[in-house]
């Protein structure tokens, strides 16, 4: 087990480098390159119920897709409840208050039919080319994704975060697929 968290910590340390690197036009320009090419996915025209993340700083940025789809489809944003993550409507920028960790979180009732979600837009540290992930280190999309039994989980990120092979545990939920750019 030590060897693992050993290399989880090297790849977090390696790909917090390259993120360093990045200036806000480059992070921009390959968001809108992975959100191109999610939009033209079959599962994104089917999905109705979409649940994607507020991101933070160093993460793929996703307001600009969010806000350009959430009034055609029902769009869901996690907000962190002690251990866990719960689902929220987004209705704009405007309902969102600073929740755990600095990220922006939808006020609102929960959502607890979370069978109606068809596809999940999922962030990470870093995926494999065969679909594995590897988060934060928190637990909390492992927890999550289990319970959302009908929906396509998509892993999007920029292009160095997509590596051959991440270290996984039992409890790790591989993605369905995994978006980013080609260099």
């Amino acid at each position: 087990m030590k060897c693992v968290e050993d290399e989880k910590r090297a790849i977090r340390q390696h790909i917090k480098d390259q993120k360093m690197k990045l200036s806000a036009t480059l992070r921009c320009r390959q968001a809108q390159q992975v959100f191109d090419q999610l939009e033209q996915q079959a599962y994104f025209a089917k999905a109705s119920h979409v649940l994607c993340y507020w991101s933070l700083p160093d993460e793929l940025p996703t307001h600009d897709f969010v806000n350009k789809w959430y009034q055609h489809k029902k769009f869901y944003l996690p907000k962190v409840v002690g251990k866990d993550l719960h689902l929220r409507r987004y209705s704009g920028q405007a309902s969102l208050q600073k929740g755990a960790f600095g990220i922006g979180e939808p006020t609102g009732d929960p959502l607890l039919q979370l069978d109606l979600v068809n596809l999940v837009i999922v962030p990470g540290i870093a995926f494999s080319v065969q679909g594995s992930r590897m988060g934060r280190g928190g637990g909390y999309y492992d927890r999550l994704l289990p319970r959302l039994k009908n929906a396509y989980k998509i892993g999007v990120c920029f292009d160095f975060q997509l590596l051959d092979d991440v270290p996984c545990e039992k409890h790790d939920v591989n993605m369905d697929g995994v978006i980013t750019i080609v260099p």
